[in-house]
């Protein structure tokens, strides 16, 4: 094996675009509750994390909040979880991680239940050993929580045999947080200065890169055996 024993992804703007469905959605559940947002664009932030944390921010209070995410889910199930896309090679690189016998693991804040549904809709369910995202009563929402977890789950290796690949700030920021090291790709909803300003191990522009850095990674160690 190479440096990295276990890898994290996480999904929404990391494995996949989900903009199309959860802008849509997040459309649906503000146009039920009073607000017009004709823009899609202007709710790419809802984009990656919890959705506790981007209803606050739009200005809702807790108990809107739960009003606003059950809207939100009730289209997204119905039609918003199939508004997507996988980013190209994205299924070449899970196969080649596969075949070198890393560990793959889902992390992500979308409720486990439709990461799985979604991964399966794309058929790349099979290269994942376990799939770990947030619980729909509102718990284990943040990336840290998350991350944790996973760690919990893989407690024979060490922290330096993880690395998290994500888009967005807070999936660097449980990287750091838990201690392992991070990948930030700027081909999802995360600019570079927003993942440059949390600090990531390494940060790159598309999946080939990834691959590079992963792979390249592997390669190196086995070298120096």
């Amino acid at each position: 094996m190479g440096k990295y024993k276990v890898i994290l992804f996480d999904l929404d703007g990391t494995l996949s675009d989900p903009k199309e469905g959860i802008t849509k959605s997040v459309q649906y559940a503000l146009q039920q509750m009073g607000f017009e947002e004709p823009e899609l664009d202007d709710l790419e932030s809802f984009i990656g994390p919890p959705l506790q944390v981007t209803f606050g921010e739009y200005g809702f209070d807790e108990e809107n909040c739960k009003k606003a995410i059950n809207l939100y889910r009730e289209r997204f199930k119905a039609k918003g979880m199939f508004e997507n896309k996988l980013y190209s090679n994205i299924p070449s690189l899970l196969k080649s991680l596969k075949e070198l016998q890393f560990k793959l693991v889902v992390a992500t804040s979308k409720p486990t239940v439709y990461s799985i549904q979604i991964l399966k809709h794309f058929n790349i369910d099979h290269y994942f050993e376990l799939v770990v995202g947030s619980n729909l009563d509102g718990t284990r929402t943040s990336k840290t929580e998350i991350i944790q977890y996973i760690l919990d789950r893989y407690n024979k290796y060490k922290l330096d045999d993880f690395i998290m690949i994500g888009d967005r700030k807070h999936d660097i920021i449980g990287a750091n947080n838990t201690g392992i090291e991070s990948i930030g790709v700027t081909f999802g909803y995360g600019s570079f200065e927003e993942l440059s300003n949390v600090n990531p191990t390494y940060i790159v522009n598309s999946v080939m890169e990834l691959k590079n850095v992963l792979i390249g990674s592997h390669r190196k160690s086995e070298e120096l055996i």
